[in-house]
């Protein structure tokens, strides 16, 4: 374990769990890197690099467009949860709320800037909200385009969280411009992505809640919205750290070959890489409080002979600080060493299996789930299947769950499961979306 965090400052522990027994003639280093920082978030401790009044900011993008008055109730839940969203905001942090139709309307505090949180802005914010009413169409390019420009209208907020909701596809407009927008926002803020009812696209949501490095997920029924929105408003008020990355060092003629946050929920950064300096990366993580995440780290080494032994990968936490410097945070070691020993060589360390595992399973749901919507009933049975027993195998009893309500479980142990007659457009939706979210190794 090894922290290298300031007296007073949140403190960010990276531990390494690895096999680094690696057989003659081997070439591939897998690590487990588990990174958990305290003093950030609701433990206290002094912010680093943000987050008290107004060096916080939020913006508040709710979808407006005609199909939110199906039901009639739609809009009502929306604008109950938004309020409760406003509640939850601590006085002094800075926000905005987002009208998307076809277009984006900053209708609070309306004036291209973020208004700041107090008694009087909460009780306008609300005034504005019983004004929304739905009508025209769904571009979500805008709605983050419009999102990213209230917050560079605040530079001094170095943590930018928006939630933005949905109940449609992005109909009217090119993916080439969603696409832009992702471009431009991508590392200007983070974002938390939550579909209503059953007519929006998972996937397009997941790549919105990906490039921003946020969550995605379902609220089957409008009347779940203010839980779900005073959820995700508590957790970004525990956000004191922002914009840290995972820096990966390798030796020379040593490559990563992908790095993957595996929890609390599966997500490959390994496209994301910027270059920091001589053989090393950084991959972003965006903004913590007080938690716990694992990374999956594998890099390809040299291969050498039996007794040689060499660090494989150098793992730390940064923070880039103005000057174009990084402070670190903490910093772990990934290490290699040859044997003949088949025992010690053989062995996979129980923290790779466990999240190889989970990886496999969010990937075996997906397949499965495009199998299904392909007409491949076959091939949608058997990843299914695969995905129960990697559930059943990895403790992963959520996910389980989640499967049970469109497969019929014959046997867990092996696979084997039938498709579900009459399985819900919601119950299929909840799998996909929260396919991603994994279960901590059993200590």
């Amino acid at each position: 374990m090894a922290s290298l965090s300031k007296p007073g400052t949140p403190r960010f522990d990276v531990d390494v769990f690895q096999n680094e027994y690696l057989a003659q003639g081997s070439r591939e280093v897998n690590a487990i890197v588990t990174v958990t920082a305290t003093g950030g978030g609701t433990s206290g401790g002094r912010p680093l690099g943000a987050a008290a009044g107004t060096d916080a900011a939020v913006v508040l993008v709710i979808d407006c467009s005609g199909s939110m008055e199906h039901p009639n109730t739609k809009m009502r839940h929306a604008r109950e949860a938004t309020a409760a969203a406003i509640d939850t905001l601590r006085d002094g942090v800075a926000f905005a709320v987002v009208a998307g139709t076809h277009e984006a309307v900053d209708v609070f505090p309306g004036n291209g800037k973020l208004a700041v949180v107090g008694q009087y802005t909460r009780g306008h914010a609300k005034e504005a909200l019983r004004r929304l009413k739905p009508s025209g169409g769904t571009a979500i390019g805008t709605w983050i385009n419009k999102a990213r420009q209230l917050f560079d209208s605040h530079p001094r907020a170095s943590i930018r969280h928006a939630v933005l909701l949905t109940d449609g596809r992005n109909e009217h407009e090119k993916p080439a411009d969603l696409q832009r927008a992702l471009d431009a926002a991508t590392g200007a803020f983070t974002a938390d992505c939550r579909g209503v009812g059953t007519d929006w696209d998972v996937a397009e949501l997941r790549k919105i809640s990906s490039a921003l490095l946020g969550t995605v997920d379902i609220v089957a029924e409008p009347s779940g919205l203010a839980e779900a929105f005073r959820a995700m408003m508590a957790d970004a008020m525990d956000k004191q750290v922002a914009d840290v990355a995972l820096r990966v060092w390798t030796p020379a003629n040593a490559q990563v070959k992908f790095v993957k946050q595996v929890a609390p929920a599966v997500e490959d950064l390994t496209a994301r890489r910027t270059a920091a300096g001589p053989r090393a990366g950084d991959y972003p993580t965006g903004s913590w409080g007080d938690e716990s995440r694992d990374y999956h780290v594998c890099v390809e080494v040299p291969a050498a002979a039996v007794g040689n032994e060499m660090l494989a990968a150098r793992v730390s936490l940064v923070l880039p600080q103005p000057d174009g410097t990084a402070e670190v945070l903490g910093q772990g070691l990934v290490r290699a060493v040859w044997t003949d020993d088949l025992a010690s060589s053989t062995r996979i360390n129980s923290q790779v299996a466990h999240y190889t595992g989970q990886a496999e399973l969010a990937e075996s749901i997906r397949d499965g789930m495009e199998a299904h919507r392909a007409g491949d009933l076959d091939r949608a049975t058997a990843k299914l299947g695969a995905a129960v027993r990697l559930a059943h195998a990895g403790g992963n009893e959520g996910t389980l769950k989640l499967l049970q309500k469109v497969v019929d479980v014959v046997d867990a142990r092996e696979g084997t499961v039938r498709f579900r007659k009459n399985v819900s457009e919601a119950d299929s939706m909840t799998l996909e979306t929260r396919s991603t979210k994994t279960v901590r190794v059993k200590k």
